[in-house]
């Protein structure tokens, strides 16, 4: 008898933005011609930069000849790639991170989801609350249902610290983000390190999600979890181009496993998780493709570099103006600082508010309560919009709320 992978059932039916989409389809079907504004999911807006988009021109050109021709590329990425993440997001900012510690993938979503594979099943696993679905999801689909969550509220900043642990519990993997989603909070070089003594002390595993690390304008606040002393031998950093870049409908990203970090056997013999992660890549991806990794090598010339900066600032000056403006409607707002995401209470049912401003204002938001048990009572507002739509949405949100 065929049996099914019963974890699925401890999982919500529905991924939180599948829902999202559920209940905005069925108000455009009862409102034809409805001018929705989207602000929930954090998909970008704004195109792929010109330099991006000439040097992916070009590697289409290779393509179509023998002489430049790629097939299979290697499955960590090409050489030209990530010898310009090591230098430029790391070395130049004095991080010892080497190209053979770098693996490109299609984006951080999925290497966050698959790194748990490399973990035995009894491991026990610390999310904060609120959280970005992803981590809590796929550890529950590989069979770890005892989640220990750290919470995530206004009185610590939405950023925990070891001491947040629930009495008792000894985590053996903690999943950090910052800049954070859902909260847009930022977590300080001392709060950061906090973590690496504590991992280090516990042989534990930090895993770090940077992916909205291009966004931190506050001059001090890490953009890596290397920038701490000793991270190296205890955290794995998931870094993505999506938003960096404009990346979401391309796919790139890529994660950072340092040499010599290692996790114990049964026995307590220690096993580097490098060659790992390797062989797990190797064994189920054939790689991100060789367009669109020279379209993301280009994002390191100085061209790339000025015109992605300047779309980020599009982007923070979106969220700059929605900020002010609820904070003037007097709502208290976290976020959208250093963050392109606002979190913004509500006092309330973070799912009526959702269905209110849908129904009443044509805008869609994302309810903190998809988020987990802390979410409740907020809402998440990108800024990934064009100004035109921010401007209006403001004026949308004064009429309703």
């Amino acid at each position: 008898m065929l049996h099914v992978n019963e974890n699925y059932a401890k999982i919500k039916p529905t991924y939180l933005f599948a829902e999202i989409a559920h209940r905005v389809s069925a108000h455009l079907e009862a409102n034809p011609g409805a001018k929705v504004i989207r602000l929930g999911i954090g998909d970008v807006t704004e195109p792929l930069c010109p330099a991006v988009i000439e040097a992916m021109h070009k590697a289409v050109d290779d393509e179509a000849g023998r002489a430049a021709f790629h097939g299979y590329g290697p499955e960590q990425g090409y050489a030209f790639l990530r010898d310009k993440i090591a230098k430029f997001d790391f070395q130049d900012r004095g991080i010892g991170i080497e190209s053979d510690e770098i693996l490109v993938s299609d984006g951080a979503k999925c290497d966050c989801g698959n790194i748990q594979e490399l973990f035995a099943q009894d491991v026990k696993v610390a999310v904060g609350d609120p959280v970005y679905p992803v981590y809590v999801d796929t550890n529950t689909m590989a069979g770890r249902g005892d989640i220990a969550l750290l919470p995530c509220t206004a009185a610590n900043g939405f950023v925990p610290m070891p001491s947040d642990l629930p009495r008792g519990v000894q985590p053996d993997i903690v999943y950090l983000c910052y800049p954070n989603n859902p909260t847009g909070a930022v977590a300080t070089r001392a709060q950061l390190q906090s973590w690496v003594d504590w991992a280090n002390a516990n042989k534990a595993l930090i895993l770090f999600d940077a992916a909205y690390e291009a966004f931190i304008r506050t001059p001090g606040i890490p953009h890596s979890i290397y920038e701490c002393d000793g991270a190296r031998s205890c955290a794995i950093e998931f870094r993505s181009y999506s938003k960096t870049a404009g990346f979401t409908g391309v796919r790139c990203g890529y994660t950072v496993v340092p040499k010599g970090l290692c996790a114990y056997a049964a026995d307590g013999t220690s096993v580097e998780l490098r060659p790992m992660w390797t062989r797990r890549q190797t064994t189920k991806f054939n790689g991100a493709s060789y367009i669109t990794q020279r379209g993301a090598e280009a994002i390191y010339t100085p061209e790339g570099q000025a015109q992605t900066k300047a779309t980020i600032d599009f982007y923070l000056g979106n969220a700059k103006l929605m900020r002010k403006a609820l904070e003037e409607l007097g709502y208290t707002v976290a976020g959208g600082e250093d963050s392109p995401y606002l979190w913004v209470d509500v006092k309330g049912d973070s799912w009526e508010f959702f269905d209110r401003l849908l129904k009443r204002a044509n805008i869609v938001t994302t309810p903190g309560a998809g988020f987990g048990k802390a979410g409740e009572g907020f809402i998440r507002i990108s800024a990934f919009n064009s100004r035109e739509n921010v401007i209006e949405a403001i004026e949308r949100l004064k009429g309703v709320l």
